[in-house]
């Protein structure tokens, strides 16, 4: 291979790098935008029915909530479980609250795993709310 021939290469090789970082910087951002409207749209379901839920009702959600995501036996799962359960003891908002942030700060700070679970946590949020209330299917 000649040395413009290795040139040329290398320079291909970069483009390629190159494009491939610019299309994963531009997947990371719509990521981070989605999780963003689905956290603000989490946490306004969240209130409302901290509001507008009687104690016994959040925490039997609550349990069937933290019970599915025990199935799952994501770690992240476990320990927002553990918290949960602290805060269905302490049963106020601002316990809740806390939790809810906890949780945030445990995503912002652990990469891929944090994501996943984060995905599968909305998940099993909504499958443990249609479950409760089928209406909201």
């Amino acid at each position: 291979m000649t040395s413009e021939e290795k040139s040329n290469h290398w320079d291909s090789l970069w483009q390629e790098y190159s494009k491939s970082l610019e299309n994963w910087k531009t997947v990371f951002e719509q990521i981070q935008k989605a999780t963003n409207e689905m956290q603000a749209k989490f946490n306004e379901v969240w209130e409302k029915a901290a509001k507008e839920s009687s104690v016994d009702t959040m925490k039997a959600f609550g349990e069937n909530w933290q019970k599915s995501l025990n199935e799952a036996g994501i770690k992240s799962f476990k320990e927002f479980g553990e918290a949960w359960q602290k805060s269905l003891n302490e049963a106020n908002a601002s316990t809740f609250k806390q939790v809810a942030e906890n949780w945030q700060q445990t995503l912002n700070s652990s990469g891929m795993e944090s994501m996943k679970a984060y995905g599968e946590m909305m998940k099993k949020f909504a499958e443990t709310w249609n479950t409760m209330w089928p209406k909201y299917k």
